[in-house]
């Protein structure tokens, strides 16, 4: 049996748990833990009264975090939200002391699955995850830059008129100010996109990306259903042992930090970063991202 808990009912954890019952998925059982039971409960009923008409057959029950012990996927959305103003690194403080109070009880059942982080600050808290629980590296994974280069692709499709699905693009490093696009290696059917658009327009584009957040939160509070669908793709990439690429936040040894790179995501978790070739500017972009990383953490720690 396939048995996903999430923890965190907010906006972000309920647009993924919406997502999942809307999509052909391997999950048999999503168990739902929130500090706030009466919303979790009614959450848990409305979810079940899709089940008529969704493609997948899932019981959504409540439950508590003894239900983790024989759980595929652990899914973390929960945590303080970024508000108007308020960049990602902003809820560091907030954020590391709700995991504290989560991993912990979670580890106590006796689980042995897979983490899959989407609170922000995304790669401290992926970082955090991994000390507190324990688990090997592969088995933490943060969603990553998987929202910023589903953004990127939504974009690029409408400045070429092609369908997101047939561009091979990724940003990498942070999800958050520090992140950027390897342009070196955005390709269209075999074109380099640097012949197809200007360095102003890629400049446009990547701004857009990285400031996509900021907007909507500043129209309508808070992002939601474009992290769901990312977790969704992750979830199904667990479970149905696809070996997908996903550009996931996860552990770097060498430079002892979770950071998104393209990698291979499978039923074992991340069996392979993949770091694809950088000219020397991007490498560049890459080591201070990863340098913001590590002083975050730093800043919890000291």
């Amino acid at each position: 049996m396939n048995k996903v808990v999430l923890v965190g009912c907010g906006n972000v954890g309920m647009a993924y748990a919406y997502a999942l019952v809307n999509q052909k998925v391997y999950v048999d059982e999503l168990v739902l833990i929130d500090i706030n039971k009466d919303k979790c409960a009614g959450e848990a009923l409305d979810l079940n009264h899709c089940m008529a008409y969704s493609p997948s057959k899932i019981q959504v029950r409540v439950g508590d975090y003894s239900d983790c012990h024989d759980a595929k996927i652990v899914v973390i959305a929960a945590g303080a939200n970024q508000a108007v103003g308020e960049t990602r690194m902003d809820l560091i403080h907030k954020n590391s002391k709700i995991f504290q109070s989560i991993i912990s009880p979670i580890m106590e059942s006796g689980f042995s699955g897979i983490f899959v982080v989407a609170t922000n600050p995304l790669d401290v808290m992926t970082y955090l995850t991994l000390k507190y629980s324990g688990l090997p590296a592969n088995r933490v994974i943060g969603s990553g830059t998987t929202l910023d280069t589903s953004r990127l692709r939504y974009i690029l499709s409408h400045y070429l008129e092609v369908s997101p699905k047939n561009i091979e693009a990724y940003v990498i490093g942070e999800h958050g100010d520090s992140e950027f696009i390897p342009w070196s290696n955005v390709n269209i059917a075999y074109r380099k996109i640097s012949d197809i658009l200007s360095k102003e327009e890629l400049d446009k584009i990547e701004e857009e990306v990285r400031n996509s957040a900021y907007e909507i939160i500043e129209k309508k509070g808070a992002t939601a259903y474009g992290i769901g669908m990312c977790l969704v793709r992750i979830t199904n990439a667990i479970l149905e042992n696809k070996k997908i690429i996903l550009p996931v936040s996860s552990w770097d040894e060498e430079n002892e930090v979770c950071v998104s790179t393209p990698a291979i995501v499978d039923a074992s978790g991340v069996q392979q970063k993949i770091f694809i070739p950088l000219n020397e500017e991007e490498k560049e972009k890459l080591i201070q991202s990863m340098r913001t990383i590590q002083e975050a953490i730093l800043s919890i720690e000291e």
